[in-house]
């Protein structure tokens, strides 16, 4: 009985043994799983958020006409129109103003030395030449004083002082259509504002109710067109202001030049 007490009690710890053997393991297994379970969660986020990044809209750098081209659609072509045709008209005149002003600028003084140097001599004639080959209203002054120096001295003043006054008007030529744009470019500008706020309130009469949604298209064709009549008036008048100040200086120009060509004949006088 003893040896088949102790042969039992052996096999029942060697059973006892191969359990612990065989529980022991499933304790880790189950660990790795829950972690490659866990890992494939956080994989699959990160792959679900990838796409949500990569659509995010990146910011578009719109160039200066861009800018401008939707501005002026924004305003209304209706109002704009009008004050872009101030802005293309006007500096057409600037510009041929600009031209014909610097064309008409002359060294007064080597011109004075040139006629000063044939009168001496008698060479009246050289001395229209002179002043025929030179461009410029003072030139063509001292021409029409040289063309009646036979008529006397009070004859030629009167002659260089009645064209005189025929090359100030062409000088101010087209400055009045200058002056005139650049009064109308702001005119279009506020009249689109007035338009502007009478559509906002219009809006606001439809929809019963003042919100932001409600007037922001009206009050944008009011502001655009504003700034840019106002923006047109400016450039333009800094231009007038510019051909104003050139006028003023052929203006003096001239009028020292007479003087001088005057003294020039009376101290020559035969």
């Amino acid at each position: 009985m003893s040896i088949f007490g102790l042969l039992t009690f052996t096999s029942l710890n060697g059973v006892m043994a191969q359990d612990k053997a065989a529980n022991a393991p499933a304790e880790p297994a189950t660990e790795q799983v829950d972690e490659q379970t866990t890992d494939s969660m956080v994989a699959d986020s990160t792959v679900a958020a990838a796409p949500e990044e990569s659509v995010a809209p990146a910011p578009v750098n719109k160039s200066f006409h861009q800018v401008l081209k939707e501005k002026y659609i924004q305003g209304g072509a209706g109002w704009m129109t009008p004050v872009l045709l101030c802005l293309i008209l006007g500096m057409a005149f600037v510009i041929e103003r600009i031209i014909y002003l610097n064309m008409a600028t002359t060294n007064v003084n080597r011109l004075l030395e040139g006629v000063e140097e044939h009168v001496s001599k008698g060479d009246y004639n050289g001395a229209k030449e002179l002043c025929r080959d030179t461009r410029g209203p003072v030139a063509s002054i001292f021409f029409q004083g040289l063309d009646r120096v036979d008529e006397g001295l009070e004859n030629v003043e009167k002659a260089i002082t009645s064209y005189g006054g025929v090359q100030m008007a062409r000088l101010e030529i087209n400055m009045t259509w200058i002056s005139l744009f650049i009064a109308l470019a702001p005119s279009f500008g506020f009249l689109g504002t007035v338009v502007g706020m009478v559509q906002a309130f219009d809006d606001i009469e439809v929809a019963g109710d003042i919100s932001p949604t409600v007037v922001a298209g009206g009050m944008k064709v009011a502001l655009l067109t504003t700034i840019f009549g106002l923006i047109v008036a400016i450039i333009l008048q800094i231009f007038y202001n510019y051909l104003l100040t050139k006028i003023e200086s052929l203006v003096a120009q001239m009028e020292d030049g007479s003087i001088s060509f005057m003294d020039i004949l009376v101290k020559n006088k035969k």
